[in-house]
Formats: structure tokens, C-alpha cells, sequence
């Protein structure tokens, strides 16, 4: 059986990078300079005003893209250096536990970068606005090819995330941020275009990337499963799983600060998750604490075991994650009362938290807001593409892109993915105030 080898899973060399004599600098390894790149990027700075959960709230206790991104980071890089430690004697002489931490924290920083305004939901209402246009013949996606076609219908923040990194930021369609391999790779957990998506409709390349996506994979070793499909770095696992506890957690907390929980639903699962209360909760509760921070003590009580299992697991499960044949989540190898309480938290806040009546309204609301957007920025590409020109109202719609304006000899794929760039980099707040404005609603200066 074939394994993957960590000296060439780790690769800190760049993408796209031009040569240069070898320069140590002292204290910032070429992990943490990723990590800085991805916190100085102006689509990470974005995630500040995108949802996480709750759209548009007004609560400031409530996550954000950004923060949610930030907290994951914290786990990752956790997670990353307890892993390193247990591995030290097998990873090559040059890697650190704490480079893995900040590798994996990279990573977590930049997996949500290319979620669109409205999060989940937004994804879903570009993808059904494509569904729409195609079942209503208005010949937006009949010049397309098949899997470009399926590209649109299964608008995925994961792919556009890899075509960020890798295109957008920084040097433009030049190698993007100039990530190292390592960070790439641990970035990419779905490392396989959209044909191979499955049922879940899951993969985290384009077809406009599918080169980049080959050179990671050629360069980190990583084992083909088919055509445009690579087994998953092994650190990409603990991002994942940094991802499900933040979320799993911190979902519930939102709800109890939006009203939509009761404190002892959110408080039970928390303590099975930490195996128990912490030691001065007792007198916590007994002295009057106020509910927020007794939530915070049992939340950093259940991360805690969280992350000591997970690290631990993965530990046991390494040479199953470098031959590419771990099929499950590091969490459901867990400690079974671990696994209880993170699935029972998803779902409490499936039935209750996603059902929310104020988010839903909202959610409606997005789908109307982002029709309006891709109404006038793809239909503005189309006309240029087929005809070479563009009305006014067009000219003006593409005139926002800035130098990203598509070209009429550029193909039909690319001016849409130029479209969605801009589309999906806008925050929650600038999407809904320029939809109203296209809408018909202007401002005065």
C-alpha cells in the first residue's frame, strides 16, 4: 500500500512564486507568512460583515464569518501543534509542532474566505438563480460546457475560496497569494473538481482552477483517486474537525444570546461534550454568575476535550490518512459521548436555530437580493459575450467591476466567473444596499 510522505506533504515552497536566493527571517517561517498574507487580504477583512448564521444582526455578541474564521483558527492551530508533538519523531527534522500549528491555523483562517454574502444560504440562491435561467431557456448557459455548466448550478464557497488563494488576491491571476504547498493542501478539503462531487454536491475546485489544483497535488505528493481527484492532505482532517467543533459549539451559544434557546437545553449538551462540569462551575452557579459567562466556561471546557481527543485520534489514524483510505471524520472516532454531544448540538441547531423565523424571512430576503444582482451582472456579461456590445443600463452595471470588467473575446465561463467574484466577495450589507439601489431606491448625497 502507497503512502503520502510528510516531507512532501509539508512543502513550503510557493505557488507561483519567482526564484529568489534562500533568506532566513528570523521568527516568521513560511507558514506564518501565510497565515499573514490570508489576515492582510481584503476578502478576509470581508468576513467581518458576512453571515455566519444570523444575517444582518444588530447583536454584537453574535459570530460573524470573521470571527467564526478567527475562533477555528485557534482550534486548528491547537490541534495542529498537539498533532505535531505526537508525530514529532516521524515528520522531517526541519518541521516544528508549532509550524504544523500555524499551518493548520492558516488554513482555518482562509476555509470560509469564499463564502458569498448570506452564507449557506447564499449559495443555495446562486445556484438556484442558474436552475432557474437554464429551465426558463434564456440561453445564459448554452454556449457553456457540461461541467461548466455544472460549475454554476452548484455554486460552492469552497471552490471559490481555492480560486481566491489561488487567482484573485494579490497577484491577480499570477498565483493569488502565493500560498505554500503545506497551506494549500491543508486548505483543500475537497481536493477534486465538481464532477466528482457526489450527492452532497461538494468539491473545492473550478474548472478555471483545475490547473492550480493539479500542480498542488503533483507537488505535495497526494494520491490520485481518478481524474481531477486527489485524496485529502491529512492535516485537512483538522481543519474539518476544528470547523464542526466551532460551529457545532458556538452555534448554540449564538442561539441562547438571540432568545431562540433556553440556557439549561444548551448548558446538558456542553457538559456531555466536557465529560462533566468544570471544577468551579458549582460555585459559579451558586454565586450568581450571569448565564453568558457560565455558557463561555462550559464551552471552553467542552473545546478543551474536544481537541485533546481529536489530536489523540489523529494520532491513531495517521497511516490511514496518508494511504488515503480514512473515510470518517476525526469526531466520529471520538470518545462515543464526544460524538453524542457534538451531533446532538447540530442538530438542536438544525430544528431550531435554522428554522428561526426572523432568519428565514431573512434568508427569503437574500434570495431576492442576490436575483437582483446576478439578473444584472450575468445578463450584462451575456450581451457583451453575444453581441459584442452593451446597452447603457449595461455599460453601467459593468463599470462597478473595475478592471475585472469581462472582455468580449473572453469566453462565456470566464466573464461569469468574473461576475461571481465581484458578487461573491460583496459583503451582506453592500449586496443589499446596491440591489435596493439597482431596485430603484437611490440615495441622496
Amino acid at each position: 500500500m502507497t503512502l503520502m510522505h510528510w516531507e512532501r506533504l509539508l512543502d513550503p515552497h510557493r505557488l507561483n512564486d519567482k526564484p529568489r536566493a534562500s533568506r532566513e527571517e528570523l521568527g516568521r517561517s513560511p507558514f506564518h507568512k501565510d497565515h499573514d498574507r490570508i489576515v492582510f487580504a481584503g476578502s478576509f477583512r470581508r468576513l467581518g460583515r458576512k453571515t455566519q448564521v444570523h444575517p444582518l444582526t444588530d447583536n454584537d455578541h453574535i459570530h460573524t464569518r470573521l470571527t467564526h474564521s478567527m475562533e477555528v483558527g485557534c482550534v486548528g492551530r491547537s490541534l495542529g501543534m498537539i498533532v505535531g508533538e505526537g508525530l514529532r519523531e516521524r515528520l522531517p527534522e526541519w518541521i516544528t509542532p508549532a509550524d504544523l500549528g500555524v499551518i493548520v491555523q492558516a488554513a482555518c483562517l482562509g476555509h470560509d474566505i469564499g463564502n458569498p454574502p448570506f452564507g449557506h444560504a447564499g449559495e443555495y440562491a446562486i445556484r438556484d438563480w442558474f436552475k432557474r435561467a437554464e429551465a426558463d431557456g434564456l440561453g445564459y448557459l448554452e454556449e457553456l460546457s457540461p461541467l461548466e455548466r455544472r460549475d454554476l448550478l452548484t455554486y460552492e464557497g469552497n471552490a471559490q475560496g481555492f480560486r481566491i488563494v489561488t487567482q484573485i488576491e494579490y497577484n491577480q491571476f499570477n498565483g493569488g497569494m502565493r500560498l505554500t504547498g503545506a497551506t494549500l493542501g491543508t486548505l483543500l478539503k475537497y481536493p477534486w473538481t465538481v464532477e466528482h462531487g457526489g450527492g452532497a454536491g461538494k468539491f473545492g475546485c473550478y474548472q478555471s482552477e483545475r490547473e492550480q489544483l493539479a500542480d498542488v497535488a503533483q507537488r505535495l505528493g497526494l494520491k490520485r483517486r481518478d481524474d481531477w481527484a486527489w485524496c485529502r492532505h491529512p492535516l485537512a482532517y483538522l481543519v474539518e474537525a476544528a470547523d464542526d467543533i466551532c460551529y457545532a459549539l458556538l452555534d448554540l451559544e449564538d442561539g441562547l444570546e438571540m432568545g431562540i434557546l433556553r440556557f439549561d437545553e444548551v448548558a446538558e449538551i456542553l457538559v456531555q461534550i466536557a465529560g462533566g462540569e468544570p471544577e468551579d462551575y458549582h460555585a459559579m452557579s451558586e454565586q450568581g454568575v450571569s448565564q453568558r459567562r457560565r455558557i463561555a466556561a462550559l464551552r471552553g471546557a467542552a473545546m478543551e476535550r474536544a481537541v485533546n481527543d481529536v489530536g489523540t485520534v489523529f494520532v491513531q489514524h495517521e497511516q490511514e490518512m496518508l494511504a488515503g483510505t480514512l473515510s470518517d471524520d476525526l469526531l466520529e472516532l471520538c470518545h462515543p459521548d464526544l460524538g453524542w454531544g457534538v451531533s446532538a448540538a447540530k442538530q438542536l441547531a438544525r430544528e431550531r436555530i435554522f428554522q428561526n423565523e426572523r432568519k428565514a424571512k431573512l434568508e427569503i430576503g437574500a434570495y431576492t437580493t442576490l436575483g437582483i444582482l446576478l439578473e444584472a451582472f450575468i445578463g450584462a456579461a451575456h450581451e457583451l459575450h453575444t453581441t459584442g456590445r452593451s446597452t447603457f443600463k449595461h455599460q453601467r452595471v459593468l463599470a462597478l467591476i473595475g478592471e475585472n470588467t469581462p472582455r468580449p473575446s473572453w469566453s462565456l465561463y470566464d466573464s461569469y466567473r468574473r461576475m461571481l467574484d465581484f458578487i461573491g466577495g460583496m459583503t451582506d450589507h453592500y449586496a443589499v444596499d446596491l440591489a435596493q439601489e439597482m431596485g430603484g431606491r437611490l440615495k441622496a448625497d
